[in-house]
């Protein structure tokens, strides 16, 4: 109902069917009508008096919502429509982030070797293998957040040895890292589709604004890094590709 006069508040305390609630009365000089809104205080569903306006009940509202909460201690009291398709491709994607930052630490400690001695190339899978095992706690992290369990899988034991008769070592060791980027990049996309699925748009949202446009960034560095070596060659050139990553 719309007034077309000034209306002044009025609290009334006085006795309803339910003794949980106060009754807020907007008056006005037109004695013909007035408004009432009813503000829930506490109480359930008894109160059945007719009401004008629209009326927010939340204690009515809310009772679906109840009957998700779980009882059970052992269960996530966060979680909410989260799909158990999700849980499972989160915690395949930390497993996938975990195996290639445990590559790229084989790579760290295959350059810093004495008759290896490329520092530039040894400080830069280093970063990287650091780089995606802050990914993988990210996903840790998310997983809690929604209620999920986080299920650490077993990691593949990688090469220790990158050294290439016809490439070198340091174009074979940066063609690899950057087939892993594109796997990683794929392994992300199908965990975008898996949220886009499932309806999950807090899901689809975190892959897009966290991890998706990195690592089309990593693709595009690693791939000039490929390009750079393949003009170098094996020889002296290598020598000056390491000192421009170091520096």
């Amino acid at each position: 109902m719309f007034l077309r006069v000034p209306i002044t508040p009025t609290l009334f305390n006085g006795p309803t069917a339910n003794e949980g609630f106060n009754r807020v009365l907007f008056s006005s000089s037109d004695t013909t009508s007035f408004a009432t809104v009813c503000a829930a205080v506490k109480g359930g569903s008894s109160n059945h008096r007719p009401l004008t306006g629209v009326v927010f009940e939340p204690f009515e509202e809310v009772k679906k919502e109840l009957n998700l909460v779980p009882s059970v201690y052992h269960q996530s009291l966060a979680r909410h429509k989260y799909a158990d398709e999700s849980e499972a491709s989160i915690n395949e994607q930390i497993n996938v982030e975990y195996n290639v930052s445990y590559v790229y630490h084989a790579m760290y400690a295959y350059f810093d070797r004495d008759n290896v001695a490329l520092k530039g190339l040894a400080k830069f899978f280093k970063e990287s293998s650091e780089e995606e095992r802050e990914h993988a706690e990210k996903f840790m992290e998310y997983q809690n957040k929604r209620g999920g369990k986080v299920k650490l899988q077993s990691i593949i034991m990688p090469l220790s040895e990158f050294d290439h008769e016809e490439k070198g070592d340091a174009l074979y060791s940066m063609e690899l890292a950057l087939s892993l980027e594109k796997l990683t990049n794929e392994k992300l996309l199908n965990l975008h589709e898996v949220a886009n699925k499932n309806n999950d748009v807090q899901l689809a949202d975190f892959v897009e604004s966290e991890f998706l446009g990195e690592q089309v960034e990593a693709i595009k560095k690693i791939s000039e890094y490929v390009s750079q070596l393949r003009r170098v060659g094996k020889g002296h050139g290598v020598w000056h590709f390491d000192q421009m990553l170091l520096n």
